[in-house]
Parts: C-alpha cells; structure tokens; sequence
C-alpha cells in the first residue's frame, strides 16, 4: 500500500479510534507526527503517548482521553494542507480556530507548533491540521 499522505492517515486513525471509544491507537513513526502528538499531549487532548520500537519504522501509541460522560476531549480533527492542495499563511494570515477553543497546528521554520505559537514567534507557514 503506498501511503501519499501519511499525516492524514495518523488523524484518521485518531478519529476511528475515537469513534469506536477504544483508549489507545497505534501509528505508524514519524518526527512529524512525534511533535503533532507533542503538541495533542501539551494540550491535553490526549492522556499520554509512547514510542515503541519493533525493530522496523517504530510505532507512535497514542492513549486517547475521554470525560466524565465517556464523550471523547477532541470534538474534531481535520487535515486542511493536503498534498494536492497545500495550505500556507503568512504571520498575520494565521487562522483563529473556533474562535481560539480550537487549535491549529503548523509546521513553520520555527519547527511544528499552534496557530498561538506561531504569532508569538511571528512566523507563518504550512496550516497541517485543526483540533477542536
């Protein structure tokens, strides 16, 4: 199976996770999807994560966090830049997320941070995905 866009991949197994109500989720390793998972976990959108090494790439779990009611702390997690379309802002063109309850997450020069991080550094970049 050839994967064209593996960060869309990683969300996706994140929201089926979710759905199905399961408490963790394995993925496949990437440093980029270690530091999106960094950023989910400072956040408090998931309990905690674990690189595992199998010998081969390594895999990513991912402990998903629920409330007191069982209903999952992300709402919703949407890829925006997509290989056929990528998405790119400029420092002052940095999208406020549900009216900043959300995040959005962008790979900038500065490394992989939130839309907050980005305009305290004052750097634009590649918009990967929106949580809320």
């Amino acid at each position: 199976m050839s994967m064209t866009d593996p960060i869309a991949d990683y969300l996706t197994r994140i929201r089926n996770a979710l759905k199905a109500r399961h408490t963790k989720v394995d993925v496949p390793y990437s440093k980029l999807k270690e530091e999106i998972t960094k950023i989910l976990l400072e956040y408090r959108y998931i309990q905690n994560y674990l690189n595992i090494d199998d010998g081969k790439q390594g895999m990513i779990r991912i402990y998903l966090k629920y409330d007191e009611d069982e209903k999952s702390v992300i709402s919703s997690i949407k890829r925006i830049s997509k290989p056929g379309l990528r998405k790119y802002v400029n420092a002052n063109e940095i999208p406020r997320v549900l009216n900043n309850l959300g995040i959005a997450v962008l790979s900038t020069s500065k490394g992989v941070v939130t839309d907050r991080e980005a305009r305290q550094f004052g750097v634009g970049g590649e918009v990967l995905c929106y949580i809320w």
